[in-house]
């Protein structure tokens, strides 16, 4: 199994965090731990202006180990770039479920729970300037709420620290089509106006 770390980026700080994100690598604190081929922590840099948070890995990123590295992140990246100005390493992207579920089927809420530690850590140390949640299970997590994706998407949302606005998941633009691309570009400028120049 990979380091869960090796895409973690130079701008990791404290060594403490650090050796406790390497724990998820063998953690096993639900069922997922059994199915995966390995933890699917993140990849960028922690210091990055914007982090994207999305549900929990596929086929493509429990096996590249990178989240984000299939047809909805080819997706995500191109609007990114042209609503934000901003390629895949100018952010932190992570999800909040590491590991795969089995058939790429939403998390369950246990195992939300067992993965919230390391989002927690990685929460802790990043301070950018905006969070964007991709899809429902990923938003009602960050987020803490039970609205539906219809009353989130585009509006920004303070938690702790973080401005988060949350979108749709690429993967339902993809087979939903150009209207959700439409709302995910319109949620994009929203975010855009919390970027500094």
């Amino acid at each position: 199994m990979g380091s869960p770390l090796r895409n973690w980026g130079s701008g990791a700080p404290r060594h403490s965090l650090i050796v406790q994100l390497a724990e998820a690598a063998n953690c096993t604190n639900c069922v997922l731990s059994s199915t995966r081929t390995q933890v699917v922590i993140g990849s960028g840099e922690i210091t990055a202006r914007v982090v994207i948070v999305g549900e929990a890995p596929g086929r493509n990123e429990d096996e590249g180990g990178a989240p984000f590295i299939g047809r909805s992140g080819q997706l995500l990246f191109r609007l990114l770039e042209e609503e934000l100005g901003l390629v895949r390493e100018d952010c932190y992207v992570t999800n909040v479920v590491k590991c795969r579920p089995p058939n790429n089927r939403t998390p369950k809420r246990a195992e939300i729970d067992a993965c919230r530690r390391w989002w927690e850590l990685q929460r802790g140390a990043m301070h950018p300037e905006v969070v964007l949640t991709l899809g429902l299970t990923a938003t009602r997590a960050v987020l803490g709420v039970r609205s539906a994706m219809a009353d989130l998407h585009g509006r920004i949302s303070r938690i702790d620290h973080l401005s988060v606005v949350p979108t749709y998941h690429p993967a339902a633009a993809l087979r939903q089509g150009p209207s959700v691309v439409d709302m995910m570009r319109a949620d994009f400028r929203v975010a855009r106006g919390l970027l500094t120049s």
